[in-house]
């Protein structure tokens, strides 16, 4: 399985496997997708690289241990709730902001803020898994 071809293909691989779970991250809140489906799609990239190049140049690849962003995950998932204490709601209330840039209004939003805890977490907790498994060997 690891054949040439594989690992000079690899690099395009990650990146696109990345840059689609990110976009199915943030579109997640408004249409089918969110922060789990996009973090697990990332952390196949991170196996999909182990398995390539081993998991310890994906470990410095990561340049960050994947438990320390499901950590930051679990840190921004509970401030996106917290922020509802400051308008008097309960819990994980939605808050939305309208930003204008222009002729275009983006709207932000506490579930996005959600969805992007989800997100780390998701990717830092299966990273981490499928790095130790790669690194036990066969």
């Amino acid at each position: 399985m690891n054949t040439l071809i594989f690992r000079t293909m690899v690099g395009p691989i990650v990146t696109i496997m990345v840059i689609f779970s990110v976009f199915i991250c943030l579109r997640g809140h408004n249409a089918p997708g969110g922060g789990f489906i996009g973090g697990l799609i990332a952390a196949a990239a991170v196996a999909v690289l182990g398995i390539a190049t081993g998991a310890t140049a994906a470990r410095k690849a990561l340049r960050v241990d994947p438990m320390v962003i499901a950590s930051f995950g679990v840190a921004i998932a509970a401030l996106s709730g917290l922020a509802s204490m400051f308008t008097g709601s309960p819990f994980l209330t939605s808050i939305w902001a309208y930003w204008s840039l222009g002729e275009t209004t983006v709207p932000l939003s506490t579930p996005l803020v959600f969805d992007i805890g989800v997100y780390c977490v998701v990717f830092g907790t299966i990273a981490a898994i499928a790095l130790a498994l790669a690194e036990e060997g066969p």
